[in-house]
C-alpha cells in the first residue's frame, strides 16, 4: 500500500513539473515568431489567404495570396506606414499565363495583381520606393 502511495506522488509532481516547463516554453516560442511589417490588408477579396509574404527593410511587405475555390492567385504590396505617394509595385506571373504588374505612385498599397495558375508555379514580388523583394517562386 505505502510504495503505490508513493508511486502516485511522484507522478503527480512529474505531471506538474512537465506542465511548468510548458507553460514556460510556449511564451518563449511566441517572442521568437516575428510577423510581417505590414499588415495584409484584404486588398485581393474574400476567399483569399496569404500563402507567403517578403519584407522589404521597414517599408512594407509584399504579400502573395491564393483563391482554393477560383484557382487565382493575388499579390499586394503594402506599407508599413500611409503617407505621401511613393513609388510602388505588386508583379505576379507564370510561364504559361503571362505577367501581371500594377506600379505607380501610391499611399498605401500597389495591387491588387491577380493570375489564374491553378497547379502552376508562379513569380512574385513587389517593391517601395528603392527597396524590392527578390523575385519568389511558389508552385501549387
Amino acid at each position: 500500500m505505502k510504495l503505490a502511495r508513493r508511486t502516485a506522488a511522484v507522478t503527480a509532481v512529474t505531471v506538474v513539473v512537465s506542465g511548468s516547463a510548458l507553460a514556460l516554453a510556449g511564451p518563449a516560442s511566441a517572442a521568437e515568431s516575428v510577423g510581417p511589417v505590414a499588415t495584409y490588408n484584404g486588398a485581393c477579396g474574400t476567399g483569399y489567404k496569404v500563402i507567403d509574404s517578403a519584407d522589404m527593410e521597414n517599408l512594407g511587405t509584399t504579400f502573395l495570396t491564393y483563391n482554393k475555390t477560383t484557382g487565382e492567385n493575388c499579390v499586394v504590396t503594402v506599407r508599413a506606414r500611409a503617407g505621401a505617394p511613393v513609388y510602388m509595385f505588386a508583379s505576379l506571373s507564370s510561364p504559361r499565363e503571362g505577367k501581371a504588374t500594377d506600379n505607380g505612385r501610391f499611399t498605401t498599397y500597389a495591387g491588387p495583381v491577380y493570375l489564374q495558375a491553378r497547379g502552376q508555379c508562379v513569380t512574385w514580388e513587389g517593391g517601395i520606393t528603392t527597396y524590392s523583394t527578390s523575385a519568389t517562386g511558389h508552385c501549387g
